[in-house]
Parts: C-alpha cells; sequence; structure tokens
C-alpha cells in the first residue's frame, strides 16, 4: 500500500489511528500491514488525534506544520471540542502532582507523564503544569529513588493502605524501627509522594437541647474500660452505596475499641439489633457489662431492653439528641465511611460488594490497625497482651 514520497490516503490515517486505539497492534505490525515507511508517521498521526486537530489528516504533503495551526481554519464547533478536551485534560492533571505548581515535585511529575503520556502529548502535559519540556527530560534522566527513611514512610502507609495520618507514621517509625524522626519531616515526606491519608468531614457542631431520658445514662462520655467486656456501645449507621439502603449494626467493646459484633441488613429493624448483640454475648461473659447506645426506636423497645436483661447486660442512652454521649461508635462510623467509601461515592457498587469492603475493613480496623491509645497495637493485639 506504500505510496510514492510517503502520501497516504486520509482513510488509511485514520484506519491506522483506529487500530492504535484499540492496543491490539504495534506500530512494526502496522507498518508492515500499510506499507508505512517510518513508525514516526504514525506517532504524529497519533498526536493529531490526541490534540483534536484530526483536520490535518487531509492535508496534503509538504510543510505540515504549517496546516492549521491557526484557529481561522477551524469551524467554531472544532474550536469548542478543542477548548473542552483542554479542560478535559486539566482536571485530569491537575491535583494530581504534589507542589504549588511553583515548585513541582520531579519525581511525581515524571511518574504523572508515564501514566498519561498515552492520552496526551508530552507537550501539552508540560503546558498545562508550567514545566518546561527540557525540564521534563532533564528530570527523565535523573534516577529518582526515595531516601532510607522515605522508603520507610512509603512501606508503613502501603502496609496500612494510606489510612494512617503522619503523627501515627512517626510513632510507628520509633516503635518498629527505632527511628526518632520528626513529625514535620514525616508529613513533608507524605505530602511529597502524596500519600496522605484521607481526612474525615467535619461534624457540624450544635447545642443539643434538654431532653427527657429513657434509660439513664451510665456511660456519661467516659469511654475508656479497665478491662474487656466492662463498657460496651452500640449504633446503627446508613450505608447508601450499593443497590439500596443497607443498615450497619456495631457493638464496640471501650477496652480495647475492639468491633466485637456486626450486621448487616436492608431493614432498620428490632432483629438487626437483637441479632447484633447475640453475636456479641456469644462465648463471652457478659454479666455486668453496661451497654450503651443513643434512643433509637430498636433500642429502646421491649424486645431489646428485656433480651439484654436476660444476658445480665444493664442498658445505658445518650441524652436525646446529643451524638456526643455515643462519640466513639458515632467516629468508628464515619472512619469506616470516609476511609472506605470516600471514593466510592459516585461508583454504582452492588449489595455484594459493599458487604464485601465492610468486612475487609473490620478485619483491617481489629487485626491490622494500630491505634495510638494502644500503644501503637491493634484491638486484637492488645486484648491478647493484656489476656
Amino acid at each position: 500500500m506504500g505510496r510514492k514520497n510517503n502520501v497516504y490516503p486520509e482513510e488509511i490515517k485514520k484506519e491506522v489511528i483506529r487500530l492504535k486505539l484499540t492496543g491490539k497492534y504495534t506500530n512494526k505490525e502496522l507498518m508492515a500491514r500499510f506499507g508505512i515507511k517510518n513508525k514516526t508517521q504514525i506517532k504524529t498521526w497519533m498526536r493529531w488525534y490526541r490534540k483534536g486537530e484530526e483536520q490535518r489528516l487531509a492535508q496534503p504533503a509538504g510543510k505540515q506544520y504549517k496546516y492549521g495551526k491557526g484557529s481561522e481554519d477551524m469551524s467554531e464547533i472544532d474550536l469548542l471540542k478543542r477548548k473542552l478536551s483542554y479542560y478535559e485534560m486539566r482536571e485530569d492533571l491537575l491535583g494530581k502532582v504534589p507542589g504549588n505548581r511553583k515548585e513541582v515535585v520531579p519525581e511525581a511529575f515524571v511518574e504523572l507523564v508515564e501514566i498519561f503520556k498515552s492520552k496526551y502529548t508530552i507537550t501539552m502535559i508540560c503546558d498545562c503544569l508550567n514545566v518546561p519540556k527540557s525540564t521534563y527530560y532533564r528530570w527523565r534522566k535523573t534516577s529518582w529513588k526515595p531516601k532510607p527513611l522515605e522508603q520507610l514512610v512509603l512501606t508503613i502507609c502501603k502496609e496500612f493502605k494510606y489510612r494512617v495520618g503522619h503523627r501515627m507514621v512517626r510513632d510507628l517509625l520509633k516503635k518498629e524501627h527505632h527511628i526518632n524522626a520528626n513529625r514535620n519531616t514525616v508529613q513533608k515526606i507524605m505530602q511529597k509522594f502524596n500519600i496522605q491519608c484521607r481526612v474525615k468531614p467535619k461534624r457540624q457542631s450544635y447545642i443539643a437541647g434538654e431532653s427527657k431520658l429513657v434509660v439513664g445514662n451510665l456511660l456519661e462520655q467516659h469511654f475508656s474500660a479497665e478491662s474487656s467486656n466492662q463498657k460496651w456501645v452500640t449504633d446503627i449507621t446508613y450505608l447508601p452505596y450499593g443497590e439500596k439502603m443497607l443498615y450497619l449494626s456495631t457493638i464496640m467493646d471501650l477496652y480495647n475499641n475492639e468491633i466485637i459484633a456486626y450486621r448487616i441488613s436492608d431493614k432498620q429493624d428490632l432483629s438487626l439489633v437483637i441479632n447484633t448483640l447475640e453475636d456479641a454475648c456469644r462465648g463471652r461473659e457478659t454479666y455486668g457489662v453496661i451497654l450503651h447506645s443513643d434512643q433509637g426506636a430498636q433500642y429502646t423497645s421491649y424486645k431489646f431492653q428485656e433480651k439484654a436483661k436476660e444476658k445480665g447486660i444493664t442498658t445505658s442512652m445518650s441524652r436525646k439528641g446529643n451524638c456526643f454521649d455515643n462519640a466513639v461508635i458515632e467516629s468508628f462510623h464515619s472512619s469506616l465511611k470516609s476511609e472506605e467509601f470516600s471514593t466510592q461515592q459516585r461508583v454504582h457498587l452492588t449489595n455484594s460488594i459493599v458487604l464485601e469492603k465492610v468486612e475487609t475493613y473490620m478485619y483491617y480496623y481489629n487485626y491490622i490497625r494500630p491505634f495510638k491509645k494502644l500503644n501503637c497495637h491493634t484491638p486484637v493485639e492488645f486484648r491478647s497482651m493484656a489476656a
């Protein structure tokens, strides 16, 4: 199919681009199939396509770089398409490189270009982030290897799925590696590699009014216990991430913040909290346990109170409308949502995936995640040490 002077019809150029986008053909295979003499030609066509300059595929042979360079050669619709492509690119790129655009982190920028160069040209990426193309190539030649302390921070963050903050990373460096790193130094390393933990949205504060007590508040915001099975807290939260609304009922032991039982249901009914209570009591000595909850209809029901009494459990309740009286379990549910589902807010999940993600997070929380109040031990590890 080769042509004299390496001139190729527009149809061939478009077909090459189409086949290239499928990812099934190499440049060498396309050159052999269409009689193309130089792989640079294919790269040029792909560059025009990615920049929205498809009109250049129909240009005659000659000084191609002058063809269609100005906006006067484009229709209003083509101009709008070009602008749209540019803004889509900016949305893709901005925010993914640590720095303030005046001081872009070199190794992060090189990594970004590697990720997006199949979608955008290197020139476009450099222009978007105000980095000279020559600077990018100079950075690319440099071997960017993390320093020993940086590598340790990266390893710790990856181990805990980027859910721990710089203070916890600092404490783990001291505990596991005997390194007394400065908190600000650890924070700068995490910012440099863009591995900061996800931040929970702050709850809007309000003043709770007077309320009628259904059951006495025995806890009175004393969220510490001297032994296991002394103080439990429980609550129900919404899981609006699947095909339909799900509800999570959880019971936590305040001694080591371990989640000792949880149930998920598509109904926020009495059986949900009773089944959770049954799971928590199974295999445990429950006589004298204080179980604290809010004044939800499930917890104030006669059947739930009878079930707790049957197990030797004394119930306690928050003041009406005061979430701070049950802050620990409220905070746990908030952490679960922000850490496990915050990136999924616009993604459609099936109910089975939601269940799997909750189960994964519960295991992580009990067996992997360290707590400062537990001297950087996990809940299960702390309980085992105490036993």
